[in-house]
Formats: structure tokens, C-alpha cells, sequence
């Protein structure tokens, strides 16, 4: 169900108002600072690991890598669920097509991740020889990455165009320059992980941000 509403001079066209689709809305807005609360959690508990020397995605190695595997797989199905949600609440506006299938991709890289989990290395797992050379899993896990966060930032200035023509410009030129920082600490990673950690948490904060002013702002035609 959508509410329609009249102003002078042009007419407002609400997001969806359907259960289904407040639902794979907020899945959206929770995916990411739900992520990254366990990643934290963990990552303070666990023997061996140091934000500065280790990435979240090696929290998945060891015995409590279920807990990390667990995160990579909800967390891929709440981006689908808010992927979806993006999609009913632009249906027929700008961004509505191209927007929600790259968050979707991005979903994806999430569970491609949890299928093929990094390397150990730099004192996690504890005890853990480090690897000499990349394992085939570690670069299938390498890769889902990049394609994954190079989707999201792709959906970022794709959804600038809706925020705005919601009327929120300022969303719309961060939603340009936030992919920006995210890149740069990718770029970074090479000589810092806590860039790297901090560029990709940047990314999954800023997608629940997007979500929640989009599934609040209605579009004026």
C-alpha cells in the first residue's frame, strides 16, 4: 500500500507502507552495525586477535569461527531482505532499478565470504603457522570482498539521485563522497588493517543510513 499526499503544487508519493515492506527495510538499516557489533565483541575476546594486526573476516578461523560464519550469512540475507525493500520503496523513481541490485550484490559477497573464509595470519588463530602464500579460499574470499564493496559504492552514488529528489541534498553529496574514504581504506590496507577495518565499517554504517532516510523521505513528483 502506498499513501499518496497533496501539497500545493505537486504531489508526494510515500515509500510502501506494507508490513513485508518494513521489514526488508529495516533488515537493511540493522545489517551493518549488527556486523559489526559481533565483529567488535568478538575481536575484543579472542585470543590472538588485534584490530591493528588482524581483519574482522579472520574472526571466522578457529573454533569460534561459527559465530563469525553465523554473521557472514545473516548479515548477507539482511542486505537481500533490505536490497528488496529499497526496491519497492523506489519502484518507478530514479535509482530504482541499478540501486537495490548492486546492494543486493554486495548481500551476496557476504555469504561468498562465509563459503570461503580468509587465511590465517599475523597471530590469529592463536598458534596458527602463517601462511606462506595465499590459499585458493583465501583469494576466493579476497575477491568476493572487492566485488562486493565495489558494488556498494557503486549503490551509493547510484542512490544519491533519489535522496535527492527527496530533498535531502546533503545525504545525496555524502552519499558521493563516502565511497571516496571507503576506497581509500581499501587502498590502505596494504600497510594498515585498521584502515582497512574502518573504511569497510564506514561502508556498512553509511548503507544503514541511506536505508533509514530513504525508507523515511517521501519522493515529490
Amino acid at each position: 500500500m502506498t499513501d499518496m499526499l497533496t501539497a500545493p503544487g505537486h504531489a508526494v508519493s510515500a515509500v510502501p507502507t506494507s508490513r513485508a515492506a518494513r521489514w526488508a527495510l529495516a533488515g537493511g538499516v540493522v545489517a551493518g552495525p549488527l556486523f559489526l557489533v559481533v565483529g567488535l565483541v568478538q575481536g575484543f575476546v579472542r585470543d590472538g586477535f588485534g584490530f591493528t594486526r588482524n581483519a574482522i573476516s579472520q574472526l571466522a578461523l578457529g573454533e569460534a569461527g561459527w559465530i563469525q560464519t553465523s554473521s557472514f550469512l545473516l548479515t548477507g540475507a539482511l542486505l537481500l531482505a533490505g536490497a528488496v525493500g529499497l526496491r519497492r520503496a523506489l519502484r518507478g523513481g530514479p535509482g530504482g532499478t541499478w540501486g537495490p541490485a548492486l546492494v543486493a550484490v554486495f548481500g551476496v559477497s557476504f555469504w561468498a565470504a562465509a563459503a570461503f573464509p580468509a587465511d590465517a595470519g599475523a597471530g590469529f588463530p592463536a598458534g596458527a603457522p602463517t601462511a606462506t602464500e595465499m590459499s585458493g579460499h583465501g583469494a576466493a574470499h579476497m575477491f568476493a570482498g572487492m566485488i562486493g564493496y565495489l558494488a556498494l559504492c557503486a549503490a551509493f552514488v547510484v542512490l544519491a539521485r533519489p535522496l535527492a529528489a527527496r530533498g535531502l541534498r546533503g545525504c545525496a553529496i555524502a552519499s558521493r563522497v563516502v565511497p571516496v574514504a571507503v576506497l581509500a581504506g581499501f587502498m590502505a590496507s596494504a600497510a594498515s588493517v585498521l584502515a582497512f577495518t574502518i573504511g569497510a565499517g564506514l561502508g556498512l554504517l553509511w548503507l544503514s543510513v541511506l536505508t533509514t532516510r530513504l525508507a523515511g523521505a517521501p519522493a515529490a513528483r
